[in-house]
């Protein structure tokens, strides 16, 4: 008797959905692989990611240091990663003609600079092995029947033998109800990767400005975060502000996106390094004005802006700033406060905390233990990354296993 055709289903058209549908072919080359996207676009955030450059992944290898990078899913990445990682995703696009570069921050794009370059090695590879795809596909509703799988659709139903959840992150858990009624437990699920809102704060007149090196805290709260942070015309945006906004995704949440964000403008440099500098710079140069301070790397812009919030004329001769002048300014550098309310999504980027939860969730099959033959990947999952490649890499592993075991599973 003649072995039935192995039938896979991929539900989700993007990163994630493209790499789990590739694997499953790749391993299972006679099986059918049919790859379902719900709108007419495929790979949207893929086109968008790194304002239209794709940063496709980031440079750190290790499984262990690059797990360190998602505040949701580190443990289980960890195993992911040493199953299918980073390495092996720059070798895979690398194989498929498509070369990877690192910038100084550690974030991978394409030579070419350009997404459309990933999203056409994406199609040919699917291509290439025979990989069917299908927009306007939007899956309704899953079912178990008997030893096959049924999925509902408006054009009717596919029948699979494996299936792979890829559809993305859902800003409602009323939007998971149709996988929670599989048995599966939903970590709620929240926004991450955020900017921080200061309504009307004059602070926002310097736009376009970076502080180089700034630390930021929570008031309130255990959240700290170091880096770059740049002033939009709303607010703070940057790595440290993304970092802050990624792993304090719940805890901000829980506040109402309303808390007091903290500023320590030098960075690391702690209050008393600050007031030792300050005052070897007054009894050194007493008649240099204040505005010209030397030793603050900070922007000009910067510290015109903060001397104004000490109360300090700039043309004021460093000599004549007083001690009372000297501690509102050392208290305005490092200990500066301002008052958010609400957030603002980075770029046209929307990533959320929350989703399946990982412990009913094979770490090197994706494959759900409550319901054999159905896997998932992606964001989908309980996973989420900071920026600068990370969530991609997720993307591209957890679906990469998730294809190759749907694939082996025949």
């Amino acid at each position: 008797m003649e072995a039935r055709e192995h039938r896979i289903v991929v539900v989700g058209g993007g990163a994630a959905g493209f790499m789990a549908a590739i694997a499953a072919k790749t391993h299972a080359p006679a099986a059918s692989v049919l790859l379902c996207e719900r709108t007419d676009k495929w790979l949207a955030k893929v086109r968008i990611s790194g304002g239209g450059r794709c940063n496709v992944t980031h440079h750190q290898a290790d499984p262990k240091r690059l797990a360190r990078s998602y505040p949701r899913g580190e443990r289980f990445l960890r195993q992911v990663f040493k199953a299918w990682g980073q390495p092996a995703t720059v070798d895979w696009f690398a194989r498929h003609g498509l070369r990877l570069k690192a910038e100084a921050d550690g974030r991978m794009f394409p030579v070419s600079d350009s997404s459309l370059s990933v999203i056409d090695t994406l199609w040919r590879a699917a291509a290439d092995l025979g990989v069917e795809a299908r927009t306007h596909c939007v899956v309704a509703a899953i079912r178990r029947t008997g030893a096959e799988w049924r999925l509902t659709t408006p054009a009717g139903e596919l029948a699979a033998d494996r299936v792979v959840l890829a559809t993305g992150g859902s800003p409602k858990a009323d939007g998971l109800a149709w996988i929670a009624a599989l048995g599966h437990a939903i970590v709620p699920p929240v926004p991450s990767l955020f900017t921080f809102n200061l309504p009307d704060d004059p602070v926002r007149d310097l736009m376009g400005l970076v502080a180089p090196d700034v630390r930021l805290r929570i008031e309130g709260t255990e959240l700290e975060s170091t880096g770059p942070l740049l002033v939009t015309h709303w607010g703070f945006s940057g790595p440290a502000v993304l970092r802050l906004s990624a792993f304090g995704a719940r805890v901000l949440h829980d506040l109402g996106y309303r808390y007091t964000v903290g500023v320590n403008w030098p960075g690391e440099q702690g209050a008393a390094v600050v007031r030792e500098q300050l005052g070897a710079q007054i009894a050194a140069h007493p008649k240099r004005q204040i505005a010209n301070l030397e030793g603050t790397a900070l922007p000009q812009r910067l510290w015109l802006y903060l001397l104004a919030r000490a109360g300090i004329a700039p043309e004021k001769p460093l000599g004549e700033m007083g001690r009372k002048g000297a501690e509102r300014l050392n208290d305005v550098l490092v200990n500066d406060r301002y008052r958010a309310s609400g957030k603002t999504t980075f770029k046209e980027e929307f990533v959320t905390a929350g989703g399946v939860a990982l412990q009913q969730v094979d770490p090197l099959t994706l494959e759900s233990t409550v319901a054999p033959g159905l896997h998932f990947a992606g964001e989908l999952l309980d996973i989420d990354g900071i920026t600068g490649g990370f969530n991609f890499q997720a993307a591209w592993s957890t679906g990469w296993l998730a294809g190759r075991a749907a694939g082996l599973g025949s």
